[in-house]
C-alpha cells in the first residue's frame, strides 16, 4: 500500500509540474509579444528620427519632422498596442473571417462578400486627396515596421492570440484604412434592421397600432403609409422561409436599437464662466475588450493634435488641436434603403426594372474556410445594388416568393472620401474649415459639433440621398426596385445637409435625438435614435447661464433617466397607497414595499441603488406582458423597452391603450391590471436572481459593463484574463448611456455605451480631459489592456495636454525611430 501511495504521489507531483511547466511556457510565449516602449530602432520609410513618448496613461505622443513621419509613427503605435485587433477587423470587412475561425463565421464572411465593401475601398484610393494618400502610405509603412520587427526578432507573432489561432499577416495596404471607415460605417447604421422590423410588424398590425410600438420622434406626423403587403401583387402573399444569423462576437452588423449612439454638444464664450468655448463628445459603440478607441497625440507641423484614434485608422476622430475642438454622434439619416427584386420567371439571372428584365451584374467569389471545403458564391448586384441572403436581418420573412432583396446604401461607392474628410477635420483651424472639409464625407452619417476659439457649431456629414416624392414606402421599409418612383436620384448636395451655426442660446448639441422637422423627401430620417436623454440634455443645459468643464463633466456623467420619471407616474398610478395591508412574506407584501421604494426615487439609475433594478425590471416585463399576445414570436425582436410605447399606451393616445386587453381572454383586462401583473412578474423575476431582500438589491450587480473579448471571451478560464466586467450605474435613457442586452439570460448586461469620453475647454486647453472604457494596450497580459477602466467607470478622467514636457515628466517609456540609410 505504502509504494502505491508512494507512486500516486510522484505521478500527482509529475502532473503538477508538467502543469506548471505548460503554464510557464504558455506565458512566456504570449509575454513575447509585449511591447517595448523604451527602446531605439532602425526602420525603412522614415525622412527623420521620430519619437514616440508614452505618457504615465500609455498615450502616444508622436513627435516627428514631418507629417508623413507623424502618420508613420501612428501607425506604429497602433500595430504595438492593437495588432490582433486591426487584422481581425481586417479580415473581416475583406470576409475572410471564416479561414481562421471555420464555419462559425461562414455567414458573416457570405454578407461582408455581397456587400464588397474591401473591393470598394482598393478602387476608393485613388480618389483622396494628395495628403491623405501621403498619411495612408505613411501609416501603413509604420504598420509594417512594426510587422517587419516581430518576424525579424521572433516577437512572440505579435499577439498572444496568433498561438492559438491561425493568422498569417499580410503588409498593411492604404485601401486597408479606407476599408475600416467603411466598417465603422456598417457597425453606425441600423437601417436595414429597422425597414425589416417596421415590414414584418406592419403584416400583423394595423396602421394605428403600428405607430404605437415603433413610434416616430415626437413632432410633426408623416403622411399614411401602406401595409407593407400592399405593395406586392395580391396573389403572392407568402415570403420565403428565413434562418436568422446567428449572432457572433464578431458580426459588425447592427441590430435595431444597437447602432451607433452618442452625445456632444458646446457652449459658446457668452455661456462659458472662463471665457472660453467648451465641447464635450462620448461617442457610443458596443463594449468589446479592448475597446474601439485608443487615445493618441500627433505633433504635425502646424500644430498638434490630440483625441480619439480608431485602430486601424491614420486620424483623430473626436478630439482637438490648439484653436479647434470637434466630437462627433452617430446621425440617424437614412442612407441605407431596402428593395425587392422580382425575378425573370424564366430566367433567374435576370431581375425586373422600369424598362424590362435585365441580367444581374455577377462574379463568382471563393470562401476559404478552416478545416473544411472552400465555399464558392456567386455575387449578385442589380442596379439598386448587391442582391442579401435571406437569412441576413431576417429578410427572407419579407421577402415574396420569386424576388430577392438588394440594398441601396451611400457608403456602397468607389468614389468614397470620407477618409479624407476625416484627415482634413484635423487640419482646419476654424469652424467654417472644418465644415467645408466634412463635405467629402459619404459614411458613417455623423453629426460633427464644433468649437474654435470664439464659435461653435454642429453639421451633419455623410452623403444624403435623393428620394422621389413618390416614393411608396418613403425609404421606411422595402419596396419594389422596378419601379422609378421607389428609385434614388443620386444625392442631396451638402448644402442640405443640417447645420446649427453660433446659434443665439449659445448651447448647441445633439443625442442622437431628431435634428430637424423637415417633410420628406428632406426629411433626413423618420427613424432617430433618442427621444429621451435629449430632455435631460436640455434641462441641464438650461439650468446654467453658464458653464464650466466641470458642469459638462457632470452632464456627461448624469445618471437620471426621465423615462423613469416620465412612466412611473403613468404605470403606478393606481397602485401607490390603494392596497390593503398584507402580512409579510406574501406577493401583496412585496409589491408594497417595492411602491414603496419607487415612491421616493429621483429616477437616478444609480449602480449602488435597488430601485434602478426594481423600475428596469417592472417595465420590462410590462412591455412584453402588452405585445406578446399581438406579436407573438416577433415580440422577440422588441426586447429593448420602447418608452414612448408605454406612455402612448398609458394615456390612451389614439386608442392606445387597446394593447392591455389580452386578445385571447374572454375579461377586458385594464392597463392597471397589466401594471400589476407586470410588477408581480418582475419581483418574481428578482426573487429568483438577487433574494427577497429588495432593500440590498445593486443596481449594478445586473447592470454590468461587459468589455468581452470578442473571441476568447466564451473560452473557460481564459475568459478571466480577457473580460473586463464592472458594475456601472446609468441605464437606457441617460445621458451616461448604459444599454442593455436585452437578452433573457442576461438582460440587463451593459454592451453599449461610451468607450470614449472627452471634454475639452478652450479657455484653458490643456486643462482639458479624456478616457476610455478599457485600456491603450490589446494584450490582456499588459497593465495597460485595462488600467483606464476603473477611472471611466468611476467617472474619472486623464489630461488631455498637448505640452510635450508634461508628457516626457512621467513617460513610461520612449520609442525613437531611425531611418535606414
Amino acid at each position: 500500500m505504502a509504494l502505491i501511495f508512494r507512486w500516486l504521489m510522484r505521478l500527482t507531483g509529475g502532473m503538477i509540474a508538467v502543469a506548471v511547466l505548460t503554464m510557464l511556457g504558455i506565458y512566456f510565449l504570449a509575454s513575447r509579444s509585449l511591447p517595448d516602449y523604451d527602446k531605439t530602432l532602425q526602420v525603412s520609410g522614415l525622412s527623420a528620427p521620430l519619437e514616440i513618448v508614452r505618457d504615465n496613461a500609455n498615450v502616444p505622443h508622436i513627435l516627428g519632422a514631418s507629417d508623413a513621419d507623424v502618420f508613420f509613427g501612428l501607425g506604429y503605435a497602433h500595430a504595438q498596442d492593437r495588432l490582433w485587433q486591426m487584422v481581425t477587423l481586417r479580415r473581416t470587412v475583406q470576409g475572410r473571417l471564416s479561414e481562421v475561425f471555420g464555419t462559425r463565421t461562414v455567414e458573416i464572411d457570405t454578407v461582408m462578400r455581397r456587400l464588397d465593401l474591401y473591393p470598394l475601398a482598393q478602387a476608393a484610393v485613388r480618389h483622396q486627396d494628395a495628403r491623405t494618400q501621403v498619411a495612408l502610405k505613411a501609416y501603413a509603412d509604420g504598420v509594417n515596421a512594426r510587422l517587419d520587427e516581430i518576424n525579424q526578432n521572433a516577437l512572440g507573432r505579435g499577439a498572444p492570440e496568433m498561438f492559438l489561432f491561425n493568422m498569417p499577416i499580410a503588409p498593411w495596404q492604404p485601401a486597408d484604412s479606407i476599408a475600416m471607415v467603411k466598417l465603422m460605417a456598417l457597425r453606425l447604421t441600423g437601417q436595414i434592421d429597422t425597414e425589416v422590423l417596421r415590414a414584418r410588424t406592419s403584416l400583423l398590425l394595423p396602421a394605428e397600432r403600428l405607430l404605437d410600438i415603433l413610434p416616430d420622434a415626437p413632432g410633426a406626423g408623416i403622411a399614411a403609409l401602406p401595409r407593407y403587403a400592399d405593395l406586392f401583387d395580391a396573389t403572392l402573399p407568402r415570403f420565403t422561409a428565413s434562418t436568422p444569423l446567428p449572432e457572433h462576437p464578431l458580426s459588425p452588423f447592427s441590430r435595431a436599437g444597437f447602432s451607433g449612439a452618442s452625445n456632444a454638444w458646446a457652449a459658446a464664450t457668452s455661456r462659458s464662466a472662463a471665457g472660453g468655448t467648451l465641447l464635450a463628445s462620448d461617442p457610443h459603440m458596443g463594449f468589446t475588450a479592448p475597446g474601439s478607441w485608443y487615445l493618441a497625440r500627433l505633433q504635425l507641423q502646424q500644430g498638434g493634435v490630440i483625441g480619439a484614434t480608431i485602430p486601424g485608422i491614420p486620424a483623430v476622430l473626436s478630439g482637438r488641436s490648439d484653436v479647434l475642438g470637434w466630437g462627433i454622434t452617430a446621425a440617424y439619416l437614412d442612407d441605407q434603403d431596402l428593395y425587392v427584386e422580382e425575378l425573370n420567371p424564366e430566367n433567374s439571372e435576370e431581375y425586373r426594372t422600369p424598362e424590362g428584365f435585365k441580367p444581374f451584374r455577377s462574379r463568382k467569389s471563393i470562401l476559404q474556410v478552416a478545416e473544411e471545403k472552400p465555399v464558392t458564391l456567386t455575387l449578385r448586384w442589380s442596379d439598386n445594388g448587391p442582391v442579401l441572403p435571406a437569412s441576413f436581418n431576417d429578410i427572407g420573412t419579407i421577402t415574396p416568393k420569386g424576388h430577392v432583396a438588394t440594398l441601396n446604401w451611400t457608403a456602397l461607392t468607389e468614389e468614397d472620401r470620407s477618409i479624407t474628410a476625416a484627415i482634413n477635420v484635423m487640419y482646419a483651424r476654424t469652424v467654417q474649415g472644418a465644415m467645408a472639409a466634412g463635405e467629402d464625407m459619404v459614411a458613417p452619417a455623423l453629426n460633427m459639433v464644433l468649437v474654435d476659439e470664439s464659435q461653435i457649431a454642429m453639421k451633419t456629414l455623410g452623403k444624403m440621398p435623393r428620394r422621389q416624392s413618390g416614393h411608396q414606402s418613403q425609404g421606411r421599409m422595402p419596396s419594389p426596385g422596378w419601379l422609378e418612383e421607389n428609385r434614388w436620384q443620386g444625392s442631396h448636395s451638402y448644402a442640405a445637409n443640417p447645420e446649427f451655426v453660433n446659434p443665439i442660446g449659445g448651447i448647441v448639441g445633439n443625442t442622437n435625438n431628431k435634428t430637424v422637422d423637415r417633410p420628406f423627401p428632406l426629411h433626413v430620417s423618420f427613424d432617430w435614435g433618442d427621444t429621451q436623454r435629449i430632455q435631460r440634455w436640455t434641462r441641464l443645459m438650461q439650468s446654467r447661464q453658464v458653464h464650466t468643464r466641470d458642469s459638462f463633466i457632470e452632464t456627461q456623467l448624469d445618471t437620471v433617466s426621465p423615462a423613469a420619471r416620465t412612466l412611473l407616474p403613468l404605470i403606478g398610478a393606481d397602485l401607490w397607497f390603494t392596497g390593503a395591508a398584507a402580512p409579510d412574506g406574501t406577493p401583496e407584501r412585496q409589491r408594497q414595499r417595492a411602491l414603496a421604494l419607487l415612491a421616493n426615487w429621483n429616477g437616478e439609475m444609480n449602480e449602488h441603488m435597488p430601485e434602478p433594478l426594481i423600475y428596469a425590471a417592472w417595465v420590462r416585463a410590462l412591455q412584453e406582458r402588452l405585445i406578446r399576445d399581438d406579436l407573438g414570436p416577433l415580440a422577440d425582436q422588441f426586447n429593448q423597452v420602447e418608452p414612448l410605447f408605454i406612455e402612448r399606451v398609458y394615456r390612451d393616445v389614439d386608442g392606445a391603450s387597446i394593447w392591455c386587453d389580452v386578445i385571447q381572454s374572454a375579461p377586458v383586462e385594464s392597463c392597471t391590471d397589466m401594471a400589476r401583473l407586470a410588477l408581480d412578474d418582475a419581483l418574481l423575476w428578482i426573487e429568483e436572481r438577487y433574494g427577497q431582500a429588495l432593500e440590498s438589491l445593486q443596481w449594478g450587480e445586473a447592470h454590468q459593463a461587459a468589455h468581452d473579448h470578442p473571441v476568447l471571451g466564451d473560452v473557460p478560464l481564459l475568459r478571466s484574463f480577457v473580460n473586463i466586467r464592472q458594475p456601472t450605474s446609468g441605464g437606457d435613457q441617460t445621458l451616461m448611456r448604459g444599454l442593455a442586452s436585452g437578452d433573457a439570460a442576461d438582460p440587463f448586461r451593459n454592451i453599449h455605451g461610451a468607450g470614449y469620453r472627452g471634454v475639452y475647454d478652450f479657455e484653458d486647453p490643456d486643462s482639458s480631459v479624456f478616457i476610455t472604457a478599457t485600456g491603450q494596450s490589446g494584450h490582456f497580459l499588459s497593465r495597460y489592456y485595462d488600467d483606464l477602466g476603473e477611472l471611466w467607470r468611476r467617472g474619472e478622467y486623464i489630461p488631455m495636454s498637448l505640452d510635450q514636457d508634461l508628457a516626457r515628466a512621467a513617460a513610461v517609456g520612449v520609442t525613437v525611430l531611425r531611418p535606414v540609410n
